[in-house]
């Protein structure tokens, strides 16, 4: 897959944050990048916790699963430290707690499970038909077509250069207030080379993951995240590892929100390969709070 050279920036800029530096035995420490950003990107914090725990167990041994939420928004002017517990080391499986801390409170908590390789049953539900990504709008083209007219936000949001590039399968939200179908189809894909590395793999897959989720909540109410009278922030993610997923083609992030109640939205996902091998399952949860001067 053919990406410009520049490209490789952003990634290379993602992978440095990746590397955390260790303090002590599990102990590790996180920098962010100086993007501008008031709060610290919650795929960020997922991945480097991730790579935290990776970290503390064998070689032989890949994430299955995760379970994390956000306690407190991250501030990307100061390091995020980790502290990893290791729960338990079992013949087949190992269990991490990890802890990310700022300013002496902590701002992120995960559960992460380990899992040597074995074989089993196998089967998946099948990749939806859509169209594919060759045939979609660039990000390049979206932003010559409708930035100069969009909110701030929402140009501040996509002229960043970010190592992920996205490619909706539909612009349509993004052109109307309409009510729509709660659900959505994306195609996501790294801007530059991932290392041939499993944990490295699998940290920006993680990273990725956090993306466009809790906007698929709001399809149903006819505005977005961009929307200023709203208060919105992740709360919780879970994420399941299926198959091992190399990073050097476009993969399908579908989306669906079964409800949103309380001032909470809820999302599920599934990514795919672009031959339909699915990769990995998601589900997260959001504050959608409408502020009150509203």
């Amino acid at each position: 897959m053919s990406r410009p050279p520049e490209s490789q920036a952003a990634m290379d800029q993602l992978l440095a944050t990746l590397n955390l530096e260790k303090l002590e035995e599990n102990l590790f420490r996180g920098s962010s990048p100086q993007v501008g950003w008031q709060r610290v990107f919650g795929g960020q914090v997922i991945a480097q916790a991730l790579m935290a725990a990776q970290r503390t167990v064998g070689d032989d041994r890949f994430v299955h699963s995760l379970h994390a939420y956000f306690i407190r928004p991250g501030d990307p002017s100061v390091p995020i430290v980790y502290q990893v517990d290791r729960i338990r080391d079992g013949s087949s499986f190992a269990t991490r707690w990890i802890v990310a801390i700022q300013h002496g409170h902590p701002i992120f908590s995960m559960s992460a499970s380990f899992q040597v390789e074995e074989g089993g049953l196998d089967h998946q539900v099948p990749m939806p038909p859509v169209t594919p990504p060759e045939k979609l709008m660039g990000e390049k083209e979206f932003k010559e077509l409708f930035l100069a007219q969009a909110p701030e936000v929402v140009r501040k949001y996509w002229s960043q250069d970010r190592p992920i590039e996205i490619r909706p399968v539909s612009l349509v939200h993004y052109l109307t207030k309409d009510k729509l179908e709660p659900r959505q189809d994306i195609w996501v894909r790294a801007v530059g080379a991932v290392p041939v590395d499993r944990h490295y793999q699998a940290c920006i897959l993680a990273y990725l993951s956090d993306m466009t989720l809790l906007d698929t909540s709001l399809y149903p109410h006819g505005t977005s995240i961009f929307n200023p009278k709203l208060q919105v922030a992740s709360l919780d993610h879970a994420m399941w590892f299926h198959r091992p997923c190399a990073m050097d083609d476009w993969l399908l992030y579908t989306q669906d929100s079964p409800s949103s109640s309380g001032a909470r939205g809820m999302t599920r996902g599934g990514l795919y390969t672009r031959s339909g091998t699915l990769v990995a399952s998601v589900a997260q949860e959001g504050l959608i709070r409408k502020r009150a001067d509203e």
